[in-house]
């Protein structure tokens, strides 16, 4: 009997129309376009700006998309997993409103919480379901509404975030495509470089933690940089290693739209040509748990049958991972 593997067989995006330009955030912070360029690479980054929508309403959208390329009904799907650090609500999670609003029901749904690296960690999770047998359709959405969460006067992380969805469909085969091996990995003292210093449960919501500004993103740059380079770089070249896969065999890499920076040196360590290499950072910014799928929304038309993909992210936590993939369709 052939062993039941997952691949991903439709992807889905969503991006907000607003677009909030380096030029506007010179006119909100102490910050230029040249700087944020040469520092970030980012031009540009989508906000949703309308009241009252959030995080469910992108990925509903990602969803409906998925749904009408891949030629499905919301009631075809079994499961759905959600990454996100920009939940709705507390609870009940993010995934349970997605479900709602876009049909589908009595299934299995939640999120996953891994910041950045989210969307990795959610697909791993919804591979193994998968390969187990468990579920035939499952949707895998990396979402954030970044926005919600940062400090517009703190030019050192306002410049960087942005709002978006993106979701795959993962099916099960026989043939030698899908999901071929993962690598996810976490460090937990790095936490106290990238985290929300409020609104959990050490620390709930107060007028005096709002007055303090602690309920947005609280980031020490050079040391989350320094970690990211290393991390992203690493696990992406021993996934290479360990699978015997040379730069010639990668058809893309698909990283963590972060920084350019760190994108540019996870390439150079992989030995793979800037042409080889996703990248989107300029137009949408950091949308956190979204670049992954956002950046396969963009590129699918790109992509052939057998390429081998790299998938790799850093984010808050500290986590971190790749996954190899070879396409689906």
């Amino acid at each position: 009997m052939s062993k039941i593997q997952a691949t991903i067989t439709g992807v889905g995006g969503y991006v907000p129309d607003y677009k909030l330009t380096n030029k506007e955030l010179e006119t909100m912070v102490d910050t230029n376009d040249e700087w944020i360029r040469t520092r970030t690479g980012i031009e540009e980054r989508r906000i949703l700006k309308e009241p009252g929508l959030g995080s469910s309403d992108m990925a509903v959208e990602a969803v409906k998309d998925l749904c009408k390329k891949r030629g499905i009904s919301p009631q075809d799907i079994d499961c759905l997993i959600c990454a996100t650090v920009t939940p709705d609500l507390v609870f009940p999670a993010t995934a349970n409103i997605i479900c709602d609003k876009a049909g589908i029901q009595n299934v299995c749904s939640f999120d996953v919480g891994a910041a950045c690296s989210g969307f990795l960690y959610a697909l791993s999770t919804g591979s193994a379901f998968i390969e187990s047998g468990r579920y035939k359709k499952v949707v895998v959405v990396g979402v954030d509404k970044m926005s919600s969460i940062i400090d517009y006067s703190d030019r050192a992380t306002c410049i960087i975030f942005g709002d978006g969805a993106g979701c795959v469909l993962l099916e099960p085969t026989t043939e030698d495509v899908g999901i071929k091996d993962t690598i996810l990995r976490s460090d937990g003292n790095g936490r106290h470089y990238l985290h929300m210093k409020a609104g959990g449960s050490v620390k709930p919501a107060t007028i005096e933690t709002v007055l303090a500004k602690q309920h947005f993103v609280y980031q020490e740059g050079q040391a989350v940089f320094k970690f990211a380079v290393k991390g992203m770089a690493d696990v992406s070249y021993e996934l290479m290693q360990r699978n015997n896969l040379s730069a010639n065999d990668i058809a893309w890499l698909v990283p963590h739209q972060a920084n350019l920076r760190i994108i540019d040196a996870t390439a150079n360590r992989m030995e793979l040509p800037r042409e080889k290499v996703m990248i989107n950072i300029q137009k949408y910014g950091n949308t956190t748990a979204a670049t992954l799928p956002l950046c396969l929304w963009d590129w699918e038309k790109k992509l052939k049958k057998n390429d081998n993909i790299i998938l790799a992210a850093f984010g808050g936590g500290f986590t971190w991972g790749a996954i190899w993939i070879k396409w689906g369709y």
